[in-house]
C-alpha cells in the first residue's frame, strides 16, 4: 500500500535508499534467541528484499533507478558476539549483488554503502554499551580524519550513487568508515 500510494502521487520510485537498522544485544551465538535473530534478519535482509520487489516493476519503466543498500564496515570483520548483525547485513549485502546483476539490463543500478561508527543514536547505544562512552566526540582524536562519520558522510555517498557521475557503477560497495578505525571504535 505505501509504495502504491507514493507510485500514485508522485509516480515511480525511482531511487530506494534500504536504511532500516537494528542492532542485536551483542551475544554469542549460544546465548542468542532464534526470535532476535529473526527479528534482526527481517529487519535489514528481508524488509529490503520486500521493499526492492515493490518498487523494482516501476523502476524498469524509467531509463534508470538506483537501490541503495546501507550496510556496515562490520561486514569487514564479522565480529565475536554480532552474529545476528552480522548475518543481517552480509544477507542484504548478498541481496544487493545478486539485484546488481538481475536489473542492470533494467537500467537499474544497486550498490551498496557501508559506513563505519556513525554519530546516531545506535551508535551512541553501541559505544555506551561496548566501551562506556556516552559522548562519541570523545572519540575523534582516534577516528580517522578526527572525526566520527556524520550522517552527512554517509549521505554524501548515496548521494554520488544516485548521480549520472556514477552512472557505469553497479554491484558496489564503498566503505564510508575513513579508511578503518584507528583506535577505539570499530
Amino acid at each position: 500500500e505505501m509504495v502504491a500510494a507514493i507510485e500514485a502521487g508522485l509516480g515511480p520510485v525511482s531511487i530506494l535508499v534500504n536504511n532500516a537498522g537494528i542492532a542485536s544485544r551483542g551475544l554469542s551465538v549460544a546465548d542468542t534467541e532464534p526470535d532476535e535473530l529473526r527479528r534482526v534478519v527481517s529487519t535489514h535482509a528481508f524488509a529490503a528484499h520486500y521493499l526492492s520487489k515493490l518498487v523494482i516493476p516501476g523502476m524498469r519503466e524509467q531509463d534508470r533507478g538506483d537501490i541503495i543498500m546501507i550496510s556496515s564496515a562490520a561486514t569487514k570483520g564479522l565480529g565475536a558476539n554480532g552474529a545476528p548483525y552480522n548475518m543481517a547485513k552480509t544477507a542484504q549485502e548478498t541481496l544487493a549483488y545478486t539485484l546488481s546483476k538481475e536489473e542492470r539490463v533494467h537500467g537499474i543500478r544497486v550498490n551498496i554503502v557501508a559506513p563505519g561508527l556513525v554519530e546516531t543514536e545506535m551508535g551512541r547505544r553501541l559505544m555506551r554499551a561496548t566501551a562506556g562512552v556516552s559522548n562519541l566526540r570523545d572519540l575523534d582524536a582516534s577516528m580517522p580524519f578526527g572525526k566520527v562519520c556524520q550522517p552527512e558522510d554517509v549521505a554524501n555517498v548515496v548521494r554520488y550513487l544516485v548521480s549520472d557521475r556514477s552512472s557505469y557503477v553497479t554491484g558496489e560497495r564503498i566503505y564510508c568508515d575513513g579508511g578503518g578505525p584507528l583506535g577505539a571504535g570499530a
